[in-house]
């Protein structure tokens, strides 16, 4: 089966390839000549991943998923949310996004916070929907070297690591991306056309 991953993060890419079964074909946007820029106008994770998706296979015609995600932080109203890839405004930067996030929580005891990763599939007509969460806190500084985004700032509950200290296999096993896309192969795994 071929499958459309809509995305231009590579490190996203490799990461989701890592998890899918041999038998699932991934391309990329640049795969199928897609170097549109798709606006994320939507308010909900659901929402952005559901444009880009349906972009996609209305315009090039192939069986697609995208995602979204998002890092809510408790003490700040769950921001920055929907906007967590330019919160700290345009062009998006991690660093930039991640300074602000720390000098925000400066003076605040409580710095819970979960990432929440939603995909939206589009296979053969129909429109499937898949979320996963992972709580965790925001550190103070940056701790490791590895993953992408917030990784660096963001420890998952019950461990001691960020994600920037996990391998991808660690990360992939708790993650909020990894468990939406372990609910997607699973759901790929069963389907019957």
């Amino acid at each position: 089966m071929k499958l459309v991953f809509a995305t231009n993060n590579l490190n996203k890419l490799a990461e989701v390839q890592k998890m899918l079964p041999n038998s699932i074909e991934l391309l990329s946007l640049k795969d199928i000549n897609c170097f549109d820029e798709i606006e994320e106008t939507a308010t909900t994770l659901d929402g952005n991943a559901k444009i880009k998706a349906d972009y996609i296979t209305q315009k090039f015609g192939y069986n697609c998923f995208a995602d979204d995600t998002g890092l809510e932080v408790e003490s700040l109203d769950n921001k920055p949310g929907v906007y967590s890839a330019r919160y700290a405004g345009e062009p998006s930067n991690s660093e930039n996004n991640m300074q602000k996030l720390i000098s925000e929580l400066e003076n605040k005891t409580n710095r819970k916070a979960q990432f929440r990763t939603s995909v939206c599939l589009n296979l053969n007509g129909k429109q499937f929907l898949f979320n996963g969460i992972c709580k965790g806190e925001i550190l103070s500084k940056k701790q490791g070297e590895k993953g992408f985004g917030y990784d660096p700032i963001f420890k998952p509950q019950g461990f001691d690591n960020s994600f920037a200290e996990m391998s991808s296999e660690e990360k992939n096993k708790i993650s909020h991306r990894g468990i939406a896309i372990k609910e997607l192969v699973d759901f790929l795994s069963n389907y019957k056309s």
